[in-house]
């Protein structure tokens, strides 16, 4: 019986390593990209079961002036409480796991690629058939994200240092870019890697068959 599950590549990089840019350039290609960020943001919009949760137990002033939850508010008070980041996510990681696992199946490219940040840190790896870095050296990583999101040093510095080592991403990624160039040569190399996968997924289509 042929496996009817979707071929996933999980796509990763920390801050700044341009694998938005990258995730872009699979989309040109026709590949269908879930955004793991995308999903979180998803599951607490204005009448989801989960954001009426949240309200109950920290009330409205959760909310800003639309009626969306105020990410900036609960932040401070998860950070603050291991307690409450503990029961939030406990609420949030099964409705996230669940509508991105939902968004994966129902992809209809050759392939589909679930984008995500904390992909290794969060285990999301065990959902992919492959894993892809988008590597960047440290140096170039801290001037790309202070200038692109108008931080500090030290803040730029304090948000990698949050993140997964770039070595032990290495480590575990199947395949790598290395994004020390321009755009037009991540732009290329994703289209190398786009043929390969494309091969990988017509010889794993080929393997369900012989089953």
């Amino acid at each position: 019986m042929a496996n009817t599950h979707p071929w996933v590549l999980g796509l990763t990089g920390g801050i700044g390593s341009g694998k938005s840019s990258a995730s872009k350039f699979f989309a040109e290609l026709g590949i269908e990209v879930i955004d793991a960020d995308l999903v979180a943001r998803q599951v607490v919009e204005p009448g989801s079961p989960a954001l009426n949760a949240i309200v109950k137990r920290h009330g409205e002033s959760i909310l800003d002036t639309n009626g969306a939850l105020d990410r900036s508010k609960l932040r401070e008070i998860v950070f603050s409480d291991n307690s409450e980041k503990l029961w939030l996510n406990n609420l949030l990681h099964p409705l996230i796991r669940t509508e991105m696992l939902d968004q994966l199946a129902r992809a209809q490219s050759p392939y589909v690629i679930l984008e995500a940040p904390l992909l290794f840190e969060n285990g999301l790896e065990k959902y992919c058939q492959r894993t892809l870095l988008i590597d960047v050296q440290l140096e170039l990583q801290l001037t790309r994200t202070c200038e692109r999101d108008k931080l500090t040093l030290d803040a730029a510095r304090a948000i990698v240092a949050a993140q997964m080592s770039r070595s032990n991403k290495v480590k575990k990624a199947d395949d790598i870019i290395s994004n020390s160039g321009t755009l037009a040569a991540l732009k290329s190399k994703v289209q190398g890697y786009h043929y390969s996968y494309l091969k990988r997924v017509k010889l794993h289509s080929c393997a369900d068959k012989q089953q």
